[in-house]
């Protein structure tokens, strides 16, 4: 590739198909809607037409023929081939064994050096197919968003009475200009049209360059064993990120195929990295489970712990096996592992889009029962804001991150205590601090959303120990650890809540009778207005109250886990919140 003008041929190199078809389709359509000219207008010339950089060499119209779906369907084909490497890497430990067994001398032992050292090549191809496929989709991304611009610039120029010829050139339309009218747009057109042609180039350059990379690194060998040292869990993500940067590629590679448990969970280790790692141990993960359940089934007689058991691993096998079907289909935006842990009611961490590419990153926290058995239905809150905020600025880069890292409450009578926010303060602290550290290009816009419970973790994660975050917003929240939004440690003015009219979290209890609900095990939920403030809920006051001192966006009336529906004005606000609107 070189440049946007490579883009068409690689379109169809992705396995684009027709994609030379339908370029020709778009390009037509582009040129309609802008009011493109004929053969014979561009041989008239034009009179202040203004060109964007780059397209003299037919970045313009390569531009509008690429095809991001294609590039992400070539990444998806090139992750699938990790399921080809196991399949092969599992058949040489069977000849490997068959070979012990019957053949034994020097010969034999060369033999089996030979066989391992061909699994291990093998197996190193793994984490290099997951890369491809990360490039490849992060390309088509920023394509997709390179062509909303062009969009963009043409909608501008249709409503500005500027015409884009078909190489890019921009000039006033004839007879869209009379006597008082304002001056046509053809500067404001024309930038656009640049950024949307920069964002390309750079794409594609980048994109170009990872590849060679690799390349380069499948002839020179794809691994090789780092220093000794590793960062001891509770390393500050700066640090950690130090030490990363210092390894070279080869060495990076290594410890994501050798230490993928190590890599996977280390705040301040680049995403891409993590995404890796924690891909390699998601097998690992469900043999866990696996274990679990055969170990349960075989104990006899069976009583009510053992069939609790089975019920908790049979759900949290089923969203494991939801999450991974997500991981390995070729939805976009692209899914990062983060995190995945099957102990208990299980968790994990999941990004739909790049967070360290991102221009602004959401981090979700979910509320009571959150678990690995509804983790897919918690990503996909997280993606509906993400989705709004693509219909808000289709060119502007969002990630969403589903955080489940923290056990969260399962019973009532543990979600009216605060111990299980409290715990997971740390945790939330730093995976923050890491967004920030291996983040590429100038700050994301961080913002963090806590719901129910969730609201109360992030708010005793940002009162005990601060969050990297430029926002925070709750919704539906019980109160989040305080009765001030100064004391989150972040300006009132990007404190955000926001609470539904028949949310029953609203009715909150009276002074004496928190105790007597603990012993009987009632919720917040069920609780009745007694004489106390309105606004004092179970965990402070309530960050929806003006007299919280943040802001607040409004909601319509959905309940506790309506917020997310497309008709809820709640969604509208939280987008406009992520994007700094």
């Amino acid at each position: 590739m070189s440049g946007v003008a490579g883009l068409g041929a690689g379109d169809r190199a992705a396995g684009g198909g027709a994609a030379g078809d339908r370029a020709a389709g778009d390009r037509a359509a582009g040129d309609r809607a802008a009011g493109g000219r004929t053969a014979g207008d561009r041989a008239a010339g034009d009179s202040g037409t203004r060109s964007a950089p780059g397209v003299g060499d037919g970045g313009y119209a390569r531009l509008w023929a690429a095809d991001p779906a294609g590039w992400a369907a070539a990444g998806t084909a090139w992750r699938g081939l990790t399921g080809l490497v196991d399949r092969r890497a599992a058949a040489l430990d069977r000849a490997a064994g068959a070979l012990r067994v019957g053949w034994t001398g020097a010969a034999a032992g060369a033999a089996g050096g030979r066989i391992g050292t061909l699994r291990a090549d093998l197996s190193a191809l793994a984490p290099a197919a997951i890369e491809t496929d990360q490039i490849l989709s992060e390309l088509g991304g920023r394509l997709r968003r390179a062509k909303a611009g062009l969009v963009e610039a043409v909608a501008l120029a249709d409503a500005g009475g500027v015409r884009i010829d078909r190489r890019g050139g921009v000039s006033v339309a004839p007879g869209r200009v009379g006597p008082g009218a304002a001056a046509p747009p053809v500067a404001r057109v024309a930038a656009a049209v640049t950024a949307a042609l920069a964002l390309a180039e750079a794409a594609d350059r980048e994109a170009a360059g990872r590849l060679d990379e690799l390349t380069g690194a499948s002839r020179a060998g794809w691994v090789a064993p780092p220093p000794p040292w590793r960062p001891p869990p509770g390393t500050d993500p700066s640090t950690v990120r130090s030490w990363w940067a210092g390894l070279t590629p080869a060495q990076r590679r290594w410890l994501v195929l050798h230490e993928p448990t190590l890599v996977g969970r280390l705040d301040g280790v680049p995403v891409a990295a993590r995404d890796q790692a924690n891909r390699l141990l998601v097998e690992r993960r469900r043999e866990v489970l696996l274990a679990e359940r055969r170990r349960l089934l075989g104990r006899r007689p069976r009583g009510p712990l053992e069939v609790a058991g089975l019920a908790r691993v049979g759900a949290a096998l089923a969203g494991l096996d939801a999450l991974t079907g997500r991981l390995a289909g070729g939805g976009q935006p692209r899914a990062y592992l983060l995190g995945l842990d099957p102990g208990g009611e299980g968790r994990a961490i999941v990004a739909l889009g790049d967070p360290d590419r991102a221009d602004h990153v959401l981090t979700y926290v979910p509320g009571m029962t959150a678990g690995l058995a509804d983790a897919t239905g918690e990503l996909g809150r997280a993606g509906r804001v993400q989705a709004r905020c693509a219909g808000l600025d289709p060119t502007a880069a969002t990630a969403a991150v589903l955080w489940l890292d923290y056990d969260a409450p399962d019973f009532l009578h543990e979600a009216v205590l605060p111990g299980q926010a409290r715990d997971a303060g740390p945790a939330l602290h730093r995976f923050q601090e890491g967004l920030r550290a291996t983040h590429d290009g100038p700050p994301a816009r961080q913002t963090v959303l806590g719901h129910s419970y969730g609201s109360l973790v992030v708010g005793s994660a940002a009162r005990d120990h601060g969050l990297a975050a430029d926002a925070l917003v709750f919704v539906g929240s019980p109160g989040v650890g305080v009765d001030r939004a100064d004391a989150l440690r972040l300006p009132s003015g990007e404190v955000w809540a926001s609470t539904a009219s028949n949310d029953a979290i609203r009715l909150p209890p009276a002074p004496d009778e928190l105790p007597r609900r603990m012993v009987r095990g009632l919720s917040p939920l069920t609780a009745v207005l007694t004489g106390r403030d309105d606004h004092e809920l179970w965990f402070g006051h309530d960050p929806a109250d003006p007299g919280f001192g943040g802001r607040t966006f409004p909601s319509g009336r959905y309940g506790h886990t309506g917020y997310w529906d497309p008709a809820n004005p709640a969604l509208d606000g939280m987008a406009r919140v992520v994007l700094g609107r």
